[in-house]
């Protein structure tokens, strides 16, 4: 039964809360306005701020010439979300007539109900060749420099151009990918995940309830191939919630324990266990304290920034600022000597982050080396690892750019250490 609050509405409150308030996109869908929606009109209003979140700059591009001065918050995102909904194959009467209606309905913007009226008129007249040449939404003012002193002003542009385009759904499989590949009616790609042609319901694809895969995109499937054999192995899973790369390891015969500090993330760790059916032990405690026998490998997979995945999250560029980055480097160097100290000698080590920042990766390694001899870098294998994304220190860099021409990927880096023993196998 569809709910009396329209998703557009519901979509436009969500938007303002998440460009004015700075509310992450997963706190607003959880208020109980979204609640009272349909399954479908949750998807309908998730997709509209998703989609005039990722497509921000352009609107604002177009609407530019229409406009004397920006209007409040409120009307300028009303006009942004019906401007996206228009240029992506919105139905023009419905749109604008429910633009005008909300602009109408209260008594600080029905002074802008005729304004709102004209703009989205005019822009039913543009061409979708006036969309197309509109520029991408820039990255944030604290984050964009950053970047492009990393990898100059045209690698940010083509971050900028990935983040513009709806990104694939990737999953990794227990076994055999490549048949996977085939009835998913999907793509094997070079890492050996499989990425999906098309979007719809995840569950209700074959094998999800079986367990037969999980949902999890290429660059985050990489860390864990860095490990290479570990069947058999003891291996800790650091911040391991919500399981792939725990489901990964297990899958390939390792004994996993899996150990994150928060408890509601681990029940959904749980959860996918369950429905994979595959054998690791949670434990839910804090890495920095927790004790065990040492280990033959670690995943630390460490809290960041998170400003890979932008092109998942669009709303991570209006929550995220450079205020809590120090904070974030501080605990990553803090589980790096921690995750030394739990390694047998001769154990491996993967460091890493979603983050596009060299400080969350590439200076996060220099750091380590330079603070203790008990480690080693070791040169990056993985299948599907192009030696072009190895960085100049050893590491493995991957930014959304890359694979553009098949979808992209997300920010990653990670790095493969060894704890050094009496003696390295040769």
């Amino acid at each position: 039964m569809a709910s009396p609050i329209s998703p557009r509405r519901v979509a436009l409150d969500g938007l303002s809360q998440i460009i004015g308030e700075g509310r992450m996109m997963s706190d607003v869908i959880s208020d109980d306005v979204w609640m009272a929606l349909s399954p479908p009109e949750r998807a309908t209003a998730q997709r509209l701020i998703t989609e005039t979140l990722r497509y921000l700059g352009r609107a604002d591009h177009v609407l530019a010439p229409f406009l004397q001065r920006q209007p409040p918050l409120k009307v300028m995102n009303l006009l942004r979300m019906a401007t996206v909904e228009l240029m992506t194959g919105g139905a023009a009467h419905g749109v604008v007539n429910e633009a005008v209606k909300y602009a109408g309905s209260t008594k600080k913007t029905a002074p802008m109900k005729g304004l709102v009226n004209a703009v989205l008129r005019k822009i039913t007249a543009l061409d979708q060749a006036d969309w197309e040449a509109a520029p991408n939404t820039m990255l944030p003012k604290w984050l964009r420099p950053k970047l492009a002193k990393a990898w100059g002003k045209s690698g940010v542009a083509a971050i900028e151009r990935a983040h513009a385009v709806p990104p694939p759904v990737d999953v990794s499989v227990k076994s055999d990918p490549e048949s996977w590949a085939d009835r998913l009616g999907g793509q094997l790609l070079p890492t050996g995940s499989v990425r999906l042609a098309t979007r719809g319901q995840i569950s209700a694809l074959a094998g999800y309830a079986d367990g037969a895969w999980w949902v999890q995109d290429a660059a985050a499937a990489m860390p864990a191939q860095l490990l290479g054999d570990v069947s058999g192995q003891r291996v800790l899973d650091i911040c391991a919630a919500p399981g792939g790369k725990t489901m990964q390891l297990a899958a390939k015969g390792a004994e996993v324990t899996a150990l994150d500090i928060s408890e509601t993330r681990m029940q959904r760790l749980r959860e996918n266990l369950d429905r994979t059916k595959l054998s690791a032990t949670p434990v839910v405690a804090d890495a920095l304290t927790y004790k065990d026998a040492p280990f033959d490998a670690i995943l630390l997979d460490a809290p960041c920034s998170a400003t890979g995945t932008i092109r998942r999250h669009p709303d991570l560029p209006y929550v995220k600022t450079q205020t809590g980055i120090d904070d974030l480097v501080k605990l990553q160097r803090a589980l790096l000597l921690a995750s030394v100290q739990h390694l047998k000698p001769n154990g491996l080590l993967v460091y890493c982050t979603c983050s596009l920042l060299r400080e969350e990766g590439e200076d996060q390694v220099k750091w380590l080396l330079s603070q203790t001899d008990d480690v080693q870098l070791q040169t990056p294998h993985a299948p599907g690892l192009d030696p072009d994304w190895v960085s100049p220190e050893g590491g493995v860099r991957l930014r959304p750019d890359y694979w553009q021409d098949i979808g992209g990927m997300d920010g990653f880096y990670m790095a493969l250490l060894r704890r050094k023993g009496e003696s390295l196998p040769g």
